[in-house]
């Protein structure tokens, strides 16, 4: 599999250009708020909780789908997502008249599978967990001769995603550092090799859960297990030779850790202080500012990937916030 370019990132803007939102990037209070942890920059929020299906996963999605040709359209595609990929999918897959089949792990937050299936796909819930489902998902590409789509190891996919590389460094061109939450490597990878050619100075810094070490395993050597999690977008394994482990070497400053009660604190900061509801795996950047974790020393930009949160999870983090 070959790796995508910064030129492949153009493209992939260019195609997508007619069919996504420029999402905004938005200054915050964020240093004051966390000034006792050492913030001194301005900070940045590249808000794709306002894209259309309220996630980033779009792009990439978005952008396999506008590649495939008329023979790979007609025999129909097939993707594994805890949520939010799977509604770039199913987006696209309506959009452009595709057949689509997803599966999704069964504890899946409902808010996630009703958008999912509003589009008109076909869902199957399966598997305990992200791996299970995207096994799953690949026995039913080979059975029925599908197209797979990934949600992070696809060149197509991870230039999708790095045209919010594109978009940060013209909305904010003296960005020194920009924090990205990290499951796959899909958005690292490609926002890295947009950003490293664009502004070579820009200090990138990947951020997950936990209890969604996969990344971090591969990168520092650790074994931590996955353990449940509220940013289940960052959840699973990665897929063996996956491309985002060699780019996410490449591109990745550093790589670190949040505990879960950062990201509740993070998930109800945004939600008191902007109105602004975020899932889990959006708020792992603004996590790693609150607590200190990441010192914002120059103008520093933080992606909110997204903002599809069930109902009942938004009321235990209000609950459970300080």
């Amino acid at each position: 599999m070959s790796l995508p370019t910064l030129g492949d990132i153009y493209l992939a803007q260019a195609r997508l250009r007619p069919h996504i939102v420029w999402t905004p990037l938005v200054p915050t209070g964020l240093a004051d708020a966390a000034a006792s942890a050492g913030l001194a920059g301005p900070v940045y929020l590249k808000l794709e909780n306002l894209q259309h299906t309220r996630s980033f996963k779009l792009r990439g999605a978005l952008s396999k789908l506008l590649m495939l040709s008329e023979v790979e359209r007609a025999r129909g595609v097939v993707a594994a997502s805890a949520g939010n990929h799977a509604q770039g999918v199913a987006y696209g897959a309506r959009m452009l008249g595709l057949p689509a089949l997803i599966v999704m792990p069964q504890g899946t937050p409902q808010v996630k599978v009703k958008a999912t299936r509003a589009y008109g796909v076909d869902v199957l819930l399966e598997g305990a967990s992200y791996d299970e489902a995207e096994a799953r998902a690949l026995a039913l590409a080979h059975e029925r001769g599908l197209v797979y789509v990934s949600p992070y190891n696809d060149p197509a996919v991870i230039a999708g995603q790095g045209t919010i590389g594109l978009e940060v460094a013209a909305d904010l061109p003296s960005v020194v550092q920009v924090l990205v939450p990290v499951g796959g490597g899909g958005l690292a990878a490609g926002v890295g090799l947009a950003l490293k050619r664009i502004r070579p100075g820009v200090r990138l810094i990947g951020v997950s859960s936990r209890a969604t070490p996969a990344l971090y395993n591969r990168l520092k050597g650790a074994s931590l297990p996955q353990l449940p999690t509220l940013a289940e977008g960052l959840a699973g394994e990665i897929e063996s030779g996956s491309i985002t482990i060699e780019l996410a070497r490449r591109v990745l400053d550093d790589i670190l850790l949040v505990e879960e009660a950062d990201i509740v604190r993070a998930m109800a900061w945004m939600l008191r202080e902007h109105d602004w509801v975020i899932e889990g795996s959006a708020a792992v950047g603004i996590a790693a500012l609150l607590t200190g974790a990441v010192r914002a020393e120059g103008p520093t930009a933080v992606v909110v990937t997204g903002g599809n949160v069930d109902f009942e999870v938004l009321q235990r983090v209000i609950c459970a916030s300080p």
